[in-house]
């Protein structure tokens, strides 16, 4: 399996120290939080991103691509009614498309959650509509830059639009595009979904192109109450080829700490795998 860590954990660290780090901790790839380049993308120059993607080559680590898609921009959401919006979300994904290929990545994961609630007199099914219409917008970049988006669900806790996987595939359905497909993440399928994990990897396994681990408690593999066993059992059993890459939201233990102990105990299982 490859292991990779998504790094706005190690925001506050210089660049090349958070890839040294990861990279001794034994991770392969590191997954990028677009506002922890710049706030304003688009000011970012194709020397910058070299920069950052020859750093991360020398420690041996692949950027694999970007999340945390639209967090701390501004004028950007995804399921306004306002076509003007519609149309910058779509330009703006097309950049985000062309930024994570200039970094040798290939996925996009669309979490979001604060740019994707439904708004006042929105129902659900005009949301996906709007939705799948901004995204298609954006499918020739993907095309073009040989990116991935990934749409991942997320809980009610944080979005009430799109909570479980079956409802990422009907939207997956309707973009029908082959760079659009499904994002599984541990934390919310236990707290949104009615399957097991493991039977959800199965069921979507054919969707699915690519995989975050956390724990309910918002720290990483092993360090809840959540067994991985099964999951990682579950991910080899399909054959599932892509990054297991871990993210977290509750940083009180230290990056360092956190990225180790989820690391090690990944490999403990994958060993027995």
């Amino acid at each position: 399996m490859k292991f990779a860590i998504c790094q706005e954990l190690f925001e506050s660290t210089p660049w090349p120290e958070q890839c040294r780090i990861i990279a001794d901790i034994g991770y392969t790839g590191i997954e990028v939080a677009p506002f922890s380049i710049a706030r304003d993308l688009s000011s970012v120059s194709g020397a910058q991103l070299a920069e950052l993607k020859t750093v991360a080559a020398d420690h041996g680590l692949e950027i694999i691509g970007l999340h945390w898609l639209l967090a701390k921009t501004e004028g950007l959401y995804l399921t306004s009614p306002d076509s003007n919006v519609q149309a910058r979300t779509a330009e703006y994904l097309r950049l985000l498309a062309r930024t994570c290929a200039a970094l040798g990545g290939d996925v996009l994961v669309f979490g979001s959650p604060q740019q994707r609630n439904l708004l006042p007199g929105i129902e659900t099914e005009q949301a996906m509509e709007i939705a799948a219409n901004v995204f298609r917008q954006a499918t020739d970049e993907f095309d073009a830059c040989k990116v991935k988006l990934c749409m991942e669900p997320l809980t009610q806790k944080e979005t009430d639009f799109v909570n479980t996987c079956d409802q990422a595939a009907d939207l997956i359905k309707r973009v029908d595009h082959s760079q659009f497909i499904l994002h599984q993440d541990v934390k919310a399928m236990v707290g949104a979904e009615t399957d097991s994990v493991p039977s959800l990897i199965h069921k979507y396994r054919d969707i699915c192109g690519h995989f975050h681990v956390n724990d309910t408690n918002l720290l990483g593999p092993g360090m809840g109450d959540t067994d991985f066993v099964p999951i990682l059992n579950a991910l080899h059993e399909v054959g599932y080829d892509g990054w297991v890459s871990v993210e977290v939201f509750d940083y009180s233990l230290g990056a360092e700490t956190i990225a180790r102990d989820s690391m090690q105990h990944m490999q403990k299982i994958a060993a027995s795998l």
